[in-house]
């Protein structure tokens, strides 16, 4: 089974991946954004492209990437990705699933205003890139090929994460962690994705 969620830039995909992570035991979080780091930073300037998912490559990697470990993975594959264009959506889910791999989308949904306090909190400014997007991912993501939609305006991760496990009738490790280890975990999952020139 294939995880995939989606969602709007702070919409909670990073932490909500990594938690289900931790409570699924035979799991792997794959991300999609190293393909597009890889092909950015390999490439002559004048053929990047301001979005790496415009790549037809990019598309063509991670479909392919998901198929063979669905194919060679006996867990479940966790897929934080925003994803916006129908067109895009398509040729990875869509061709994936006429392959017969089973998988689930979920669609983080927040208000502007949670979605850049959020940005905030992880060190983006009202400007910054990801901000920018906010409206466009907002847009795009009603089109109800995006569904099924999680509103995360009063849910904490946690809660985002038992509906997920829920939902896929998947039977959840119990966490046991307390509120600072919990809070630590976080921080580190941010930690880990700094991205400079995002």
């Amino acid at each position: 089974m294939i995880i995939w969620i989606n969602g709007a830039f702070g919409s909670g995909k990073t932490n909500t991946a990594y938690e289900l992570n931790r409570r699924i035991e035979n799991s792997y979080v794959y991300d999609p954004e190293e393909a597009g780091y890889f092909i950015r930073d390999n490439i002559p300037n004048k053929l990047k492209l301001s979005d790496f998912q415009d790549f037809t490559i990019w598309r063509d990697f991670n479909y392919q990437m998901l198929e063979y470990m669905s194919i060679h993975y006996d867990g479940i594959i966790i897929v934080p990705m925003t994803i916006t264009s129908e067109l895009y959506y398509t040729e990875i889910l869509e061709r994936l699933r006429r392959k017969d791999i089973d998988i689930k989308h979920f669609t983080l949904v927040a208000n502007k205003e949670t979605l850049i306090k959020r940005l905030r909190k992880r060190g983006d400014s009202s400007n910054s890139w990801a901000a920018k997007q906010i409206n466009r991912c907002i847009e795009d993501l009603s089109n109800p090929i995006f569904k099924e939609y999680i509103d995360t305006n009063k849910m904490t991760i946690y809660e985002v994460v038992d509906y997920i496990g829920e939902s896929c009738d998947i039977d959840l490790l119990p966490d046991e962690r307390n509120l600072v280890k919990k809070r630590l975990d976080k921080t580190k999952i941010w930690l880990r994705h700094i991205r400079i020139l995002k």
